[in-house]
C-alpha cells in the first residue's frame, strides 16, 4: 500500500516577519554596546608586543664593533636594531664611531673632531677585534674601515631599522641637520629610532618629525632613582628611556613604565641578565649578542625548547 504524499508545511508570512525583526534588533543593540566600548582591535588579533632586540654598535661581540661587518651581522642575526653612534668629522662628514677618539678601536690616535674624513678611512678599525678576540677572528677583519653613516643606509637600505644615537651634539653643531637629511634622502623616517643623552638634541628632532621613536639616555653611577617630575618631563618629547642595566632593578622597570614610558636597558650581554630584564618586563635591550637574547627569549616563551 501506497502512502498519500504529505502536503508541504506552510509557513506564515508573519513569521519570517518577525524573525528579521528580531535579529535586526539583536544587531542593533550588540552595534550600540560595542560602541560603548573603546576597543583596541589590532590588539585583538596580534599576541603581545616583542621585546626588541637592538644590536648594540651591531653584533659587536662576534665583530669590529661599529663596522659593517659587525652590522651585517646584526642584521642577519635578526635583530629588530642596528644601533649606530653618530660623530661628525673635521670636515663635517657623519662616521659610526662610539669613543670621542680612534684610539680604541683603530690603530691610529686624534680625536675624532679634528680629523678629516680622510683621515679616518686610512685607519685600521678591524685587527685589534682579532688581537682582543682570537676566538671569534676573521681574516675579514683586518684592514676593515670606519664607515661613513651614508654608506651604512646604501649597504642596508630598508632591510632593517637603525637606533641612531647623537654623540655630544653641542661639540658637533649641525649634526643632527646632517643626520635628518640623510635619513630624509633614503626615506627611512620609518625605520630609524633616536637616542641622545642630550635632551635639546632629541628635542630638535621631535620638532622635524613627531612620529619618530625618540629614547632619552641616562647613566647611573649608583642604584638608579627616577622621580616622577623627571618622568614626566622625558615623556613631554620623547617615547622612552635607555639606562645602565646593572644600576637598573625591577622596581625602576616598573616606574618608567607606569609613567607610559619604554625602556631599552644597556648593554645586557651575560644569559642571567638577560632573563632578568625580561622577567622584569622591558620593552627591549641593547645587547652585543643579539643572537644570544633571540634565544634567550625563546626560551622563556617556551621552556621546553
Amino acid at each position: 500500500m501506497v502512502k498519500k504524499p504529505q502536503e508541504p508545511l506552510t509557513i506564515p508570512k508573519w513569521y519570517f516577519y518577525t524573525l528579521h525583526l528580531m535579529l535586526l534588533s539583536a544587531l542593533g543593540g550588540l552595534a550600540y554596546l560595542l560602541s560603548a566600548i573603546p576597543l583596541d582591535f589590532p590588539g585583538l588579533f596580534l599576541s603581545d608586543e616583542k621585546i626588541v632586540t637592538v644590536a648594540h654598535r651591531g653584533a659587536s661581540g662576534y665583530a669590529p664593533e661599529s663596522t659593517l661587518s659587525s652590522y651585517r651581522l646584526g642584521v642577519k642575526m635578526k635583530a629588530d636594531y642596528i644601533e649606530i653612534d653618530v660623530q661628525m668629522t673635521a670636515d663635517g662628514e657623519l662616521i659610526a664611531m662610539h669613543d670621542k677618539t680612534v684610539d680604541r678601536t683603530t690603530n691610529g690616535t686624534g680625536s675624532v673632531k679634528k680629523m678629516t674624513l680622510a683621515q679616518i678611512k686610512a685607519l685600521d678599525a678591524g685587527s685589534w677585534f682579532n688581537e682582543k678576540h682570537p676566538i671569534y677572528a676573521r681574516d675579514d677583519y683586518v684592514n676593515e674601515r670606519v664607515p661613513t653613516l651614508r654608506e651604512i643606509f646604501e649597504a642596508f637600505g630598508k632591510d632593517t631599522r637603525y637606533m641612531l644615537e647623537t654623540k655630544d651634539p653641542e661639540e658637533h653643531p649641525g649634526m643632527e641637520e646632517k643626520m635628518w637629511a640623510l635619513v630624509e634622502e633614503f626615506d627611512l623616517r620609518k625605520h630609524v629610532a633616536v637616542q641622545s643623552f642630550s635632551r635639546d638634541s632629541l628635542m630638535k628632532i621631535r620638532e622635524w618629525d613627531k612620529d619618530v621613536p625618540l629614547f632619552q639616555l641616562l647613566w647611573y653611577n649608583r642604584p638608579a632613582r627616577i622621580s616622577e617630575r623627571a618622568l614626566d618631563e622625558i615623556a613631554a618629547y620623547a617615547n622612552g628611556i635607555g639606562a645602565n642595566y646593572l644600576r637598573i632593578d625591577e622596581g625602576y622597570v616598573d616606574r618608567v613604565k607606569q609613567a607610559g614610558l619604554l625602556i631599552y636597558p644597556y648593554t645586557v650581554n651575560y644569559q642571567v641578565n638577560m632573563e632578568n630584564a625580561v622577567k622584569w618586563g622591558v620593552d627591549g635591550v641593547h645587547t652585543d649578542f643579539p643572537d644570544r637574547f633571540l634565544e634567550v627569549i625563546e626560551e622563556l616563551d617556551d621552556p621546553e625548547v
